[in-house]
């Protein structure tokens, strides 16, 4: 019985180790959860760089030295909330 029981410890100590590798919080159970999370996030952050692209483009178009015309009547009419009296007003929203 003496001589059992080392090798029984050592067993049951990798055993333990083995299923915490399986089924532990970093274990290969959890992987496909990281690749979903990864995928996920990978999403957003394609979507908030479309974002900053568009904001980028929009701040290029009102530069001081040579502000777009039509970006600074339209930032202008949406801010003042002025309109000639023969516009048509279309919301897009």
């Amino acid at each position: 019985m003496k001589r059992a029981a080392w090798p029984a410890v050592a067993l049951v100590v990798m055993a333990f180790f083995g299923g915490y590798a399986v089924l532990g919080a970093n274990g290969l159970l959890a992987f496909g959860d990281y690749k979903r999370q990864l995928v996920k996030r990978e999403h957003y952050f394609a979507a908030l760089d479309q974002r900053r692209e568009m904001l980028r483009n929009r701040v290029a178009l009102l530069d001081p030295r040579h502000a777009n015309p039509d970006m600074v009547d339209e930032l202008v009419r949406r801010e003042l909330n002025v309109a000639h009296p023969d516009e048509v007003i279309v919301p897009l929203r």
